[in-house]
C-alpha cells in the first residue's frame, strides 16, 4: 500500500521540540537542512508545504540557561520568545540555500476562533503558497495563555491542516509511529502501519506523555489525526531522524503509522465551526433532538434544549451536548444564551410571542451546525 503522500498536492508538515533541538542540546542545523532539502524536493514535484515546528520555547531554555522547562507561564513567555528568534533564522538560511523564501507565522486559538481572523490567516497563507514561500508556522507563545493555547503543535498542524484544506498532515516524531503498546516496557508491541483516523481503539493504545521537552505524546498525535480527517487530511505519524524520511513518503513508500481519513472536504465555514477548540457555551439536548441531529440531518429546535450553560451572543458557535455530557455538534446560535433559556423546551411557534421576534424557527438551523 502506497503511502497518501505520493498523491498529496498540499502537506502540512510537523516537528517536535525534541527533533529541532536535538533532544534539548540547542537548534539542530543538521537535522534542519535535511529537511529543508527534501521539502525543497517536495516543491519540485509540485507540492505545497506548510511547516509547523515546535522548538521556540526549548531554544529559548537553552539560551536562557533554564535545565528544566518552566512551569510559570510568564517564563515560558520569555522562552518562547528569545527562542524563537533563532529558530526562524536557522529555517530562513536553511531554505534559502534551496532558493525558497520563508514566513514565520505565529497563531493562537483566538486567531482561530474569530471568523474574520480566521478568514485572515487562510488567506495570507494560501497567498504565501501561491508566491511559492514555505510558511513556517508555530504557536504563539509570547503572548498565549492557559485559555487560548492548542495545548501541542500536533493539535496545531491539524488546525492548519484543516484552514488551508490540505490533502496531508506528516506528523514527524522521536518515534517510529503508534505501537500495539509501548514498546519500551512490552517486547511484544508491534507498530500499527495502517489505521483509521478516529478510531477509538488507536486513542486506547496511545496513551502515555510526551518528552520533557514538548507537551504531546503519542495520544494527541492520534487525536490530530482524528481531527485533520473531519477535513479530509490523511496523516502520517513517522520517525523524524528516519534516512530521506519525506522523500521516501512522496515517492510512495509507507513509513511509519499512515491514519487515513474517511470524509471529504467539509466546507469552509462549518470547518470553521468544527475548528473552534473553546466555544462561547453550550447547550443540553434531549435524546429526541440528539437523534433529528445526528440521525436525520436536521437543525436544532429549542424544543429540544433542556439547559443552557454559559453565555453568548446571537451568531455565536456553541456546543451541542446530549443528557450525559458527551458533544454532538457545533453551530451558530441564532439566539442569545439568555434568550434561548426562555424559548427552550418550547414549540417554535411560541418563540414570537415570548420574544416579541422571531430570529429563526430554529435554535440552529443545519446549513450552520456541524457534528463532532
Amino acid at each position: 500500500m502506497n503511502s497518501v503522500i505520493q498523491k498529496a498536492n498540499r502537506i502540512i508538515i510537523k516537528v517536535g521540540s525534541s527533533l529541532v533541538t536535538n533532544d534539548g542540546r540547542g537548534l539542530d542545523h543538521a537535522a534542519i537542512a535535511r529537511w529543508a532539502a527534501q521539502i525543497a524536493g517536495l516543491r519540485a514535484l509540485g507540492k505545497q508545504v506548510v511547516l509547523v515546528s515546535s522548538g521556540a520555547i526549548a531554544e529559548g531554555m537553552l539560551r536562557l540557561g533554564f535545565e528544566q522547562r518552566p512551569t510559570d507561564i510568564h517564563e515560558l513567555q520569555a522562552c518562547a520568545a528569545v527562542g524563537q528568534m533563532g529558530l526562524a533564522q536557522i529555517y530562513e538560511t536553511s531554505f534559502r540555500a534551496h532558493q525558497l523564501g520563508t514566513a514565520q507565522v505565529l497563531l493562537t486559538h483566538a486567531d482561530l476562533a474569530d471568523r474574520e481572523r480566521y478568514l485572515n490567516a487562510r488567506s495570507t497563507l494560501t497567498t504565501l503558497l501561491r508566491l511559492g514561500v514555505v510558511p513556517i508556522i508555530n504557536e504563539n507563545d509570547t503572548v498565549v495563555t492557559d485559555e487560548i493555547k492548542f495545548g501541542d503543535n500536533d493539535t496545531l498542524g491539524a488546525l492548519v491542516a484543516n484552514l488551508i484544506e490540505a490533502d496531508a498532515l506528516i506528523i514527524l516524531t522521536d518515534q517510529q509511529g503508534l505501537y500495539s503498546a509501548d514498546p519500551r516496557k512490552d517486547p511484544s508491541a508491534v507498530l500499527i502501519q495502517h489505521g483509521r483516523a478516529g478510531d477509538a481503539a488507536l486513542e486506547a493504545m496511545a496513551g502515555g506523555a510526551g518528552s520533557s521537552l514538548g507537551r504531546g505524546g503519542m495520544l494527541t498525535k492520534i487525536l490530530a489525526a482524528k481531527r485533520a480527517a473531519k477535513s479530509g487530511a490523511h496523516t502520517v505519524i513517522a520517525y523524524g531522524r528516519e534516512h530521506d524520511v519525506l522523500a521516501r513518503l512522496a515517492s510512495g513508500e509507507a513509513i511509519g503509522t499512515e491514519l487515513a481519513a474517511q470524509t471529504g472536504h467539509l466546507t469552509a465555514r462549518k470547518q470553521w465551526m468544527a475548528d473552534h477548540l473553546h466555544t462561547a457555551g453550550q447547550v443540553v439536548l434531549d435524546a429526541g433532538a440528539v437523534q433529528k441531529l445526528t440521525g436525520e440531518g436536521k437543525s436544532l429546535l429549542p424544543i429540544g434544549v433542556v439547559e443552557v450553560q454559559g453565555e453568548f451572543g446571537r451568531g455565536a458557535v456553541i456546543t451541542c451536548v446530549n443528557e450525559t455530557g458527551a458533544p454532538v455538534a457545533r453551530g451558530l446560535s441564532n439566539y442569545t444564551s439568555a434568550e434561548t433559556r426562555r424559548i427552550m423546551r418550547k414549540p417554535s411557534s411560541e418563540i414570537e410571542a415570548i420574544l416579541g421576534f422571531v430570529e429563526g424557527k430554529e435554535l440552529i438551523h443545519r446549513d450552520n451546525l456541524v457534528l463532532v
